[in-house]
């Protein structure tokens, strides 16, 4: 099964670095339209492909912490109720001990 993995991982990467070469072609990134002040400062010449793995990488940031947030109530829950059943095993645990229903049977017969 790991083999399958790095043989898919190894496919990713070749894919990426074909459209890293395919796409070597500088161009334009500006931060601000043309006509506002200091639009000029802030634009730079960048490889077509760094646009595209830059917006690649923000689209997956953005949506692991969309899902993190959306998942918090789900966490929550799941939360309490592993607090919850801790501590009725906690509870039962204490009433076979208080019962004695966790000693040996013939043990208990003769309490």
């Amino acid at each position: 099964m790991r083999y399958i993995r790095y043989i898919i991982l190894t496919a990713i990467m070749a894919a990426l670095v074909l459209v890293a070469l395919a796409n070597l072609g500088a161009v334009s990134v500006a931060l601000l339209p043309d006509g506002l002040p200091y639009a000029a400062a802030l634009t730079r010449e960048v490889p077509l492909f760094l646009v595209i793995f830059a917006a690649i990488g923000v689209g997956l940031l953005l949506g692991y912490f969309l899902e993190y947030f959306r998942e918090h109530k789900y966490r929550k829950k799941a939360a309490v109720k592993n607090r919850e059943a801790a501590a009725l095993a906690a509870e039962v645990a204490r009433l076979k001990k208080a019962s004695g229903a966790d000693e040996d049977d013939v043990l208990a017969l003769l309490n």
